[in-house]
């Protein structure tokens, strides 16, 4: 789960991290009554979504009058931003934070995220923070620090503090961004982060340090011990068929192919999705049914994946283990019934009643393509495709 930067910051300020006081404003006249309440003389206006790369997209501006900020509130509000994180088509801008400026003398960069080698939350950090960190990344990656911290003792001073040296503190803010540092830290650990990023943190020409930006993902299996975050969900950000698909405990993302997939267990949707490629093919969704489907279950979501115009075929690929394939076969029966079917669709069985799961398809008098195994369910799928 994501939420927005003003939302990050909400929680960065309860755990101690400075952030420049800021507003949002969901119209242009809310926009300039936050300015007129934060005073002073220049303003940033953000737009807010689910995706970085919003300044170089023309989503981050810097106003310096009341007019200015009027302006470009009305010409961010509204508009479909394009970033390298959005893609092609996009994001609608329905949310702003119009933040005081900054008196910014150094930009730098600090994440905190799970490494899986170590298997420990790891902080990142670089002297070369701002909008081209992804090509620090790639080009000079010596630039870029990490330490793991053991989970019994959490950052320690002397870790933060030798980090934040090492990324061109000045000695007279070192204090601070220990301290901030260690915040993001608490911020990435009790709120079950999988990212916690701060891109720009800031040194300020009066040696404050301050996140400029606030980046928080969290792990949605924890969601339930914070009802907090929860409601800070965003649907509008959030993909309607995926939103749909949450309601019935369903596993689904969408993807730009036209082979609907159904699965279930996410390692075994994996492979069906890189079999499907490997015979030319091209996956319209994952879609994890979980190992306790209904029959009610599958019917929504085959339902979810034909509200895709793109799909032109569907690939059910069960292995019946905990989920039991007649259990599977009845729901794909009446699923097929229940939405008029119009694709092709494949059918690979194994596992758990898979005699009986079989005997129901072949019973059922649709037309449904039976397949021996993952590779000739895949060509089966692709082919169906192309007619």
């Amino acid at each position: 789960m994501n939420i927005h930067e003003y939302q990050g910051k909400e929680i960065f300020r309860k755990f101690g991290v400075p952030t420049p006081r800021g507003i949002p404003a969901f119209t242009v006249d809310e926009a300039v009554k936050a300015a007129e309440t934060l005073g002073g003389k220049v303003w940033v206006v953000k737009a807010q979504i689910h995706a970085g790369g919003r300044g170089k997209g023309g989503g981050v501006k810097v106003a310096k009058s009341p007019a200015e900020l009027k302006e470009l509130a009305g010409k961010i509000l509204g508009m479909t931003l394009v970033t390298h994180q959005t893609g092609p088509e996009g994001r609608k801008v329905r949310r702003l934070l119009i933040e005081e400026g900054a008196d910014i003398r150094k930009e730098l960069y600090v994440a905190l995220v799970v490494d899986r080698v170590t298997q420990r939350a790891t902080l990142m950090a670089s002297s070369e923070g701002g909008m081209d960190i992804e090509e620090v990344a790639a080009h000079t990656p010596e630039k870029i620090h990490r330490v793991a911290i053991d989970p019994k003792t959490g950052l320690e001073d002397a870790q933060a503090e030798d980090v934040a040296r090492k990324i061109g503190v000045p000695e007279g803010s070192i204090a601070q961004a220990r301290d901030l540092l260690k915040g993001l830290y608490r911020v990435f650990d009790e709120c079950d982060c999988s990212l916690a990023e701060v891109n720009p943190l800031i040194v300020t020409g009066e040696g404050k340090v301050v996140a400029l930006d606030a980046k928080l993902n969290f792990d949605s299996n924890a969601l339930f011990r914070h009802p907090e975050i929860v409601a800070y969900r965003d649907l509008d950000e959030e993909d309607p068929a995926e939103v749909e698909a949450s309601k019935f405990d369903l596993t689904y993302i969408s993807l730009d192919g036209n082979i609907g997939c159904l699965v279930n267990g996410a390692g075994l949707a994996m492979a069906t999705m890189d079999t499907i490629k490997l015979y030319g093919g091209t996956p319209a969704n994952f879609l994890d049914v979980g190992g306790g489907a209904t029959a009610e279950k599958v019917t929504e979501a085959f339902k979810i994946m034909l509200k895709n115009d793109k799909v032109k075929a569907i690939l059910v690929n069960i292995f019946g283990g905990i989920m039991k394939c007649d259990t599977i076969a009845t729901g794909v029966v009446t699923a097929a019934r229940e939405v008029s079917l119009k694709v092709p669709l494949v059918v690979r069985l194994e596992g758990t009643n898979v005699e009986l799961g079989k005997k129901i398809l072949a019973e059922s008098g649709l037309p449904i393509i039976s397949a021996s195994d993952m590779g000739d369910a895949a060509q089966k799928a692709v082919a169906a495709t192309k007619g």
